[in-house]
């Protein structure tokens, strides 16, 4: 089986085995993992289950006459020279759209050689891959990123008004995007909104339901009538909310972060599985920087195994595998995926 007709297989609920996984990294430790093995050959040993694809740049930053800050399509000023890189200032001070100058959806295109290269690029991926689309940060993160992150959450309660237009302004943009990348031979696209946080939705399920269930309806409703799959990225807990994200059409969670509350993936696969597939579950603040070997292959193994069944189940870290992970246990995950069944 091809590993795009297996991930296919795992979202119509399917059990096969081994079971799909996909492995992510930062550069740093793939450069350790590289020297530990003397090679890089180590990287190709696992299938290509899901390749990304993109024919537009949603996080373009051009520099600013201090390399330090960089400024983006938003009027947004960040600070790049720190790990992580962070906004600096909102592209608007006050909760008006009024003078703003607001981006175009051809301000984050590629250019028509690049867009023909991604087009060809995700032709020949498709032949063994699922190919998904990205649209980059989602309607959440923008909005933040646009007027601040407190500035947003009190936004929600006392500029109903302001943020009527502002989410609307985005979710036209987005669905711009969704039909620009839908140029490309896709089997799905991959959006990302990270609305929970250790404890639960940001916001609340509440403010959630209010503001951006609607919206980020109608952008998944544009990808299903493109019959491609929607999978969507959210990093923390956002349990209270799979039963609204199900209603509005998504496919696939991706992150399943299992130190947030409620997100324990063999939990949520008994309580969402019939309706929903998750993809990650292994956990990147914990066990990859902080367990052992041992212990890393002991979770791969039972997340493959129980995971894995009735199908509907993409196992991987929750989050690429980031520098403070040890080089022994990059490499213990990197092992347990492929003795994984």
């Amino acid at each position: 089986m091809l590993p795009r007709d297996a991930i296919a297989a795992i979202l119509r609920h399917e059990e096969i085995r081994p079971i799909p996984c996909t492995l992510g990294y930062e550069e740093e430790v793939g450069a350790r993992v590289d020297a530990h093995y003397g090679s890089r050959d180590w990287r190709d040993r696992l299938p290509r289950y899901i390749a990304g694809a993109g024919n537009l740049d949603t996080d373009r930053k051009k520099p600013t006459a201090d390399p330090a800050f960089w400024t983006d399509p938003y009027g947004s000023l960040w600070r790049m020279d720190r790990r992580p890189y962070h906004l600096e200032k909102p592209g608007l001070s006050r909760p008006s759209m009024a003078g703003y100058a607001f981006p175009k959806p051809e301000d984050f295109f590629h250019s028509p050689e690049q867009c023909r290269q991604a087009i060809q690029w995700a032709r020949d991926a498709r032949r063994e891959s699922f190919v998904v689309g990205q649209t980059g940060w989602g309607l959440f993160e923008r909005s933040w990123t646009i007027r601040g992150f407190e500035n947003i959450l009190v936004d929600m309660v006392e500029e109903e008004a302001f943020m009527e237009e502002l989410l609307d302004r985005l979710t036209d943009l987005y669905l711009a995007f969704v039909e620009h990348v839908s140029q490309l031979p896709l089997d799905g696209i991959l959006f990302g909104d990270d609305w929970g946080d250790q404890r639960g939705v940001i916001m609340g399920p509440a403010l959630w339901r209010k503001w951006y269930k609607p919206r980020w309806a109608k952008i998944f409703a544009a990808a299903k009538s493109r019959g491609l799959a929607v999978m969507c990225h959210s990093c923390g807990s956002v349990v209270d909310i799979l039963p609204d994200l199900i209603d509005i059409g998504l496919d696939v969670l991706e992150s399943v972060q299992p130190e947030a509350e409620g997100m324990d993936p063999i939990a949520l696969k008994k309580c969402f599985g019939q309706n929903l597939a998750f993809w990650g579950g292994v956990g990147t603040q914990r066990l990859l920087p902080l367990g052992t070997p041992a212990e890393i292959h002991a979770e791969v193994a039972r997340l493959a195994r129980e995971g894995g069944k009735g199908g509907g189940f993409i196992l991987a870290a929750a989050k690429p595998l980031q520098p403070e992970t040890p080089t022994a246990n990059a490499v213990a995950f990197v092992e347990a995926l492929l003795a994984r069944e």
